[in-house]
């Protein structure tokens, strides 16, 4: 049985033009024993539902969409991931996101609303994307976030409703988005040093940041994903103290290299390579194992013997996983980018705004996918391409 499900999602990766695929059901000999392909890698069978209170979340459901051509690109490779950023705005000034001078906010009146939001999502999963992530700016300083939440979780098809967050306000807000269907968290922390949080951020509100991974713990949320940015000369000293949270909590620590923006003065010498942390890592914990992969996993995966939690590093600098990409994003004012690294865009706002039916807006989302590209350019010339700041972009 293990054997026929890597085989299908070794088929799936090899970018063969299928119109859909399915998992084998490996709840009957352990759901988890297919090496590695668990949680957000395997669906299991069981319905999805919403807890009013803080219980254990339930495993994702199987994928049943079909992906649609409109989301195959020219290497066969389907996008059933797509990523909405519902604001520019956010509570933190972090450096690598964001220049000390602050970014230019689009006006309110050309951000999308609610309604375009849930139609554009709606678009996407009825042609095959099975997970949504919400990201930013801050996703959760967004006054209808719950509402947000709540109506695509009930898209049709929509297997996995996830979240980038920065943590300072989501704490309070954890239980109700829960409730409207919430499925998988990443919280972003640099470091564990109150002094440093507050350099890096230009804010308060490390410890604020701690309760809120705590609280997703206790809301049953399994992994909570904590995303670190690795610098050189910044925090690259704790890398083996992060790593120590996963010793009794169900924490994945995901240490991300340091990648180029408009704005965040990247410099290679800041640059921390997977190679280097893996090395560093290796050393200290010497129960150190590999995990399997998904084909379309942005992260390289650990687990240390005797941890709760895992280890991931994601090495979009040094190692990218450009082959097996499926993600797609929906930017706050509109604009549909296929790669976080390219500067292309297309707004999908404007024709929607002008009346567009849905196969005006599926042509318009097909042909930009076709363009993307088998990779993006490599640091060097990244760092020297026009782009946006990240919290233009969306974590």
């Amino acid at each position: 049985m293990m054997r026929r499900c890597v085989l299908k999602i070794v088929n799936w990766h090899l970018g063969f033009k299928t119109s859909s695929f399915s998992l084998v059901d490996c709840s009957t000999s352990g759901y988890g024993k297919c090496h590695g392909l668990t949680g957000d890698h395997l669906h299991g069978l069981i319905p999805r539902t919403y807890a009013t209170s803080c219980a254990k979340l339930s495993e994702d459901p199987l994928h049943t969409n079909s992906v649609s051509d409109m989301l195959i690109d020219s290497f066969g490779r389907m996008h059933t991931y797509l990523r909405i950023s519902l604001t520019e705005r956010c509570n933190l000034r972090c450096q690598y996101c964001m220049p000390a001078e602050g970014v230019e906010l689009t006006p309110s009146p050309k951000l999308l609303t609610q309604n375009e939001i849930v139609r554009l999502a709606s678009l996407f999963v009825s042609s095959g994307v099975d997970k949504i992530r919400l990201t930013g700016g801050e996703p959760t300083v967004r006054k209808d976030i719950e509402e947000i939440c709540l109506q695509l979780s009930n898209l049709k098809g929509l297997n996995t409703l996830a979240m980038t967050t920065n943590g300072i306000a989501l704490k309070r807000k954890l239980p109700k988005l829960k409730e409207c269907g919430l499925t998988s968290l990443n919280i972003s922390l640099d470091t564990l040093v109150p002094a440093k949080f507050e350099f890096m951020t230009r804010r308060k509100g490390h410890e604020r940041v701690m309760e809120s991974i705590n609280a997703a713990i206790d809301c049953g949320y399994n992994p909570v994903k904590v995303n670190c940015v690795v610098m050189r000369g910044f925090n690259d000293d704790e890398i083996c103290d992060f790593i120590e949270l996963t010793r009794d909590k169900p924490i994945n620590i995901r240490f991300i290299e340091f990648m180029p923006f408009d704005g965040n003065v990247w410099n290679v010498k800041k640059l921390v390579p997977y190679s280097e942390m893996l090395d560093r890592v290796s050393k200290k914990f010497t129960e150190l194992k590999r995990l399997q992969d998904h084909p379309t996993d942005t992260a390289k995966n650990f687990k240390i013997d005797g941890h709760l939690g895992t280890v991931s590093f994601i090495t979009s600098m040094t190692e990218h996983f450009c082959a097996g990409c499926n993600r797609l994003r929906l930017l706050a004012d509109g604009n549909f980018k296929v790669c976080l690294f390219g500067p292309s865009e297309v707004s999908l706002r404007d024709p929607l705004r002008s009346g567009a039916d849905e196969p005006e807006l599926r042509e318009i989302i097909g042909a930009a996918v076709k363009r993307k590209k088998a990779s993006h350019a490599g640091m060097f010339d990244i760092a020297k391409t026009a782009n946006r700041p990240m919290i233009h972009i969306g974590g």
